[in-house]
């Protein structure tokens, strides 16, 4: 009963964190804020749904192949959202107009 619960709980709140993730793209003004948001949220989101798929089948072939899930996915996540700003940042598309600090930029002025 407990178990049923706590599975649902982190299922609705992963879901949750997925969602905010996607409402980031939407609302979010440039990619290097849509990356982080999304990377966050997403990864966040899902290790709550592994964690829920854990406890509804606990079993020793499930714990591990979750884990090797969870773990490939906690290291390719911030990797690929980290990989796609610095893109978008090096492709010039990366600034909206709001926003005003711009700290590689200043960082290369200052190295020359």
């Amino acid at each position: 009963m407990i178990a049923t619960v706590a599975v649902g709980i982190l299922i609705i709140v992963g879901a949750g964190l997925i969602t905010l993730a996607g409402l980031g793209i939407l609302r979010l003004p440039d990619p290097l804020t849509r990356a982080s948001a999304v990377s966050k949220a997403a990864a966040l989101g899902l290790l709550l749904i592994i964690f829920a798929a854990m406890i509804a089948d606990w079993s020793v072939r499930s714990v591990v192949v979750l884990t090797l899930v969870l773990i490939a996915h906690l290291v390719t996540v911030p990797l690929s959202g980290f990989a796609l700003a610095r893109a978008a940042y090096r492709s010039g598309t990366a600034k909206a107009p709001v926003t005003v600090i711009d700290e590689p930029a200043d960082r290369d002025t200052r190295e020359s």
